[in-house]
């Protein structure tokens, strides 16, 4: 880590304490986990403190970590009707009754400093409540106004205290929320021009799901590790 970012690493570890808790990060970025409770003022804090100075919301984005770290095509059972979502033809629909993990959905803030030159990426989970809800940022950051209606027409997280939180990417009509790990890859409706109706009009999806993996497991000697990395010629 250089001294820059180990520099700010004190300045946050000093300035919050065990309010602020390491959070996975790669190529050599800090990261950290906030709670909900406390982001608003945690937020307003690292813009307006003058050892961190955090301007600028550059991006925010959604986390859903449902099935995180589960990689079900890692087996050895042939298949005809592939794995997991992709094959499946159902209408996923968010259940105002179902609970959630609380750590499946996230909302990920990249802030940067212009006047100091360093960057932070702050991590809050929604928690149990559904539908999943964070506080708002926009009165901290303006730029968070179109990000956080980008999670909401995506994750459907609300952002309470949001001045205007309406689909974004979407249309009006559109059902559910696109990035959540539940959604049907083939959608819950399609979108069609009637002539006779002189209109666009919604109706079921009419493709058929079609299996994304291979049908067959070859284990053969190309796949034998003693073979497979022995050098050229050996």
């Amino acid at each position: 880590m250089s001294e820059r970012r180990e520099a700010l690493a004190a300045n946050l570890s000093a300035r919050f304490g065990d309010r602020l808790q390491p959070a996975p990060a790669a190529a050599k970025e800090i990261a950290v986990d906030v709670h909900r409770d406390e982001l608003l003022e945690v937020c307003t804090t690292l813009r307006d403190d003058e050892g961190l100075r955090f301007e600028m919301l550059v991006d925010l984005c959604g986390v859903d970590y449902l099935g995180f770290g589960v990689a079900e095509w890692q087996t050895e059972d042939a298949t005809d009707q592939g794995f997991s979502r992709a094959a499946q033809r159902a209408t996923i629909i968010p259940d105002p009754d179902e609970s959630y993990p609380p750590q499946r959905f996230a909302v990920t803030y990249h802030l940067l400093s212009l006047s100091l030159n360093h960057r932070l990426r702050l991590r809050c989970f929604t928690g149990d409540a559904n539908p999943p809800m964070l506080p708002s940022v926009t009165t901290i950051w303006q730029s968070a106004d179109w990000y956080e209606r980008e999670a909401f027409d995506l994750f459907g997280i609300l952002f309470a205290g949001h001045p205007d939180l309406r689909r974004l990417l979407t249309d009006y009509g559109f059902i559910g929320h696109p990035f959540r790990k539940d959604f049907p890859v083939s959608g819950n409706l399609e979108v069609r021009y009637d002539p006779e109706q002189g209109r666009v009009v919604y109706q079921p999806v009419s493709i058929e799901p079609r299996t994304l993996v291979p049908r067959v497991i070859r284990d053969d000697n190309r796949y034998t590790a003693s073979l497979k990395d022995r050098p050229p010629g050996a």
